[in-house]
């Protein structure tokens, strides 16, 4: 247990005499009123401990209330009593592979999400990195974990029809005397088991025809890219196919307790009745640790904005470009620095910045925040123009002060695996951490006699993509179904057939967002300026939906609502 006496003397030290310092579920509990969020901060950094299991920060802001969380309109008792072996609660990229995990062994699972659908937060809001390792603490369990997932994704990208591409990343020194840190950077590659490369100018210059830092830097080639949101369906979409039931706008309003295991949990929809329960629930994994009587750690949410650029930009670089920074994602700011990421569909992503922010869904942006990724980005490649900017997004990281993965069986309520605190490099981290959690939830359930899944199938076929075949292949599609021959989306060569099997799939939901993050119609330079009607058709056609009542995403976003006679809609 932590030394509560020496926390209270940072604390008393750094000015804060008034907050109260305790023990709880072996971490620090902090209690108290502050004047503004950013000694909120400052406190629950100054109760970290190596003997503790984290730190539990109830530090308030005067006055402050916090925005509630955002729940589905939808109230039903359409899922009122079911009762899986497991439940996940969080449709990510991490709740998705532990489903689809589960369904390797003899049980029964269920994934609820509060979204109106799968991958709508940070697995959709983040640049896809497949994250080499390198800048991650030694021993950790983030490193861990990365370096676990990182050997995954090639047979994960087989089975689930899913592309990676294994393009590296080139770390670029900032001056002359970073070169001699090489030895060091070397070794610590070593300590995580991650293969580094030198990199003189002119082999940066292979790489990078227009660099902007020019002392040459290093390689990390295990580093790669995928597309996560698309990922992120393959996991559900493989769950449904070997028996996981996926329940969107199903939001955990309360759990119930009995100080040692878990007996129900309260949803919109009904009141369900596990035998275990999986926390993946992201930036509101602690508010789920509380309900079910195991809360050790905070969440203080981050918020990162990037930018896309068109597809043209993509000749400045053939792999990730960072900039050698001597402190790690654990040190000031809280951030590896980003760079100027490919992507696996052939855009460049550049960030993302980090910022501290109160509220758990804040996924604003603002000029301001987009000029300074920008401007401190492009100096990495100085030829990229604000012109070959499509479109820029933020996201909010699940950051623990402890700036640590929760991955673990809870030793207080027998029935409780957590997930929690899954910030960067989660993505990379996310197939090795269900390996895990699904193996312990299975033993938990069966008591240790752990029974696999005779029937479970780890292949998913992804949707045919005529833009990517070749013309025999393509003219033989378009044969055999017209629709592939039917262009929507023309800036990204999306046809009506890949729509129309995306509304068919597994998991599927009926919302041009949804068709977006599945086939990327609306991600080009016009960002569905052109297609979005078009799309609306199909889904009103496929689906049977009134076109006024076609979503852009949840409830309440209906695009083209019809107006009463008053004018009101």
């Amino acid at each position: 247990m932590a030394d509560l006496k020496k926390i209270k003397k940072k604390l008393v030290k750094a000015g804060f005499p008034d907050i109260e310092v305790s023990g709880a579920n072996g971490g620090v509990k902090l209690t108290g009123e502050v004047g503004k969020y950013e000694d909120v901060l400052v406190c629950g950094a100054l109760a970290v401990a190596k003997d503790s299991r984290g730190v539990i920060n109830d530090v308030k802001v005067k006055g402050y209330v916090p925005e509630k969380m955002r729940v589905s309109a939808v109230k039903d008792d359409k899922y009122d009593g079911k009762s899986p072996d497991v439940l996940v609660i969080g449709g990510g990229i991490v709740g998705t592979a532990i489903a689809r995990e589960l369904t390797k062994y003899a049980l029964s699972v269920a994934l609820v999400e509060k979204e109106y659908d799968i991958a709508t937060g940070q697995s959709a809001r983040n640049d896809g990195m497949i994250h080499a390792g390198i800048d991650l603490k030694p021993a950790s369990n983030k490193v861990k974990y990365n370096c676990r997932g990182n050997a995954m994704y090639p047979k994960l990208s087989k089975e689930l029809d899913v592309p990676i591409e294994m393009c590296g990343q080139c770390v670029l020194y900032t001056a002359r005397w970073q070169k001699l840190l090489f030895p060091l950077i070397k070794m610590r590659g070593a300590k995580n088991g991650i293969p580094v490369e030198k990199l003189d100018k002119e082999g940066v210059k292979k790489l990078i025809p227009s660099p902007g830092i020019k002392y040459g830097g290093f390689m990390c080639p295990s580093a790669g890219i995928l597309s996560p949101y698309l990922m992120t369906v393959a996991f559900a979409e493989n769950a449904a196919k070997n028996g996981a039931e996926i329940y969107t706008d199903t939001a955990v309003t309360g759990i119930v307790n009995d100080g040692e295991k878990i007996t129900a949990v309260k949803t919109n929809r009904g009141t369900f009745y596990p035998k275990v329960v999986v926390n993946a629930a992201g930036v509101y994994s602690d508010v789920i640790a509380e309900w079910a009587g195991d809360r050790h750690f905070t969440i203080h949410p981050r918020r990162g904005v990037e930018a896309v650029l068109d597809k043209k930009a993509r000749k400045a670089t053939s792999t990730v470009i960072g900039k050698f920074v001597i402190k790690s994602s654990t040190g000031k700011g809280h951030t590896k620095g980003g760079g100027v990421i490919v992507t696996i569909d052939g855009n460049l992503i550049l960030g993302p910045s980090a910022k501290e922010t109160q509220e758990r869904e804040n996924e604003a942006t603002t000029a301001e925040e987009f000029d300074e990724v920008f401007s401190k980005q492009v100096k990495l490649a100085p030829e990229l123009k604000r012109s070959d900017v499509i479109t820029y997004f933020a996201g909010t990281r699940a950051a623990t002060y402890e700036e640590e993965f929760v991955v673990e069986k809870s030793p207080v309520i027998k029935n409780l695996v957590q997930a929690a605190g899954i910030q960067s490099p989660g993505v990379t981290a996310a197939p090795a951490i269900a390996e895990d959690v699904a193996k312990w939830a299975a033993e938990i359930v069966s008591d240790g006699k752990i029974k696999m899944n005779e029937n479970f199938d780890p292949i998913r076929k992804g949707i045919p993509i005529p833009r990517e075949m070749e013309p025999e292949a393509r003219k033989k599609l378009i044969e055999e179904n017209p629709d592939y021959g039917v262009v929507v989306c023309r800036c990204e060569e999306v046809t009506k057939g890949e729509i129309v099997e995306a509304l068919r799939r597994p998991a599927a939901v009926a919302a041009v967002d949804s068709v977006k993050r599945r086939v990327r119609a609306g991600m080009g330079r016009c960002q569905g300026g052109f297609c979005t009607p078009l799309v609306m058709k199909i889904i009103s056609e496929e689906c049977g939906i009134p076109l006024n009542e076609v979503r852009k995403k949840g409830a309440g976003s209906e695009i083209a609502p019809r107006r009463t006679k008053g004018g009101e809609r």
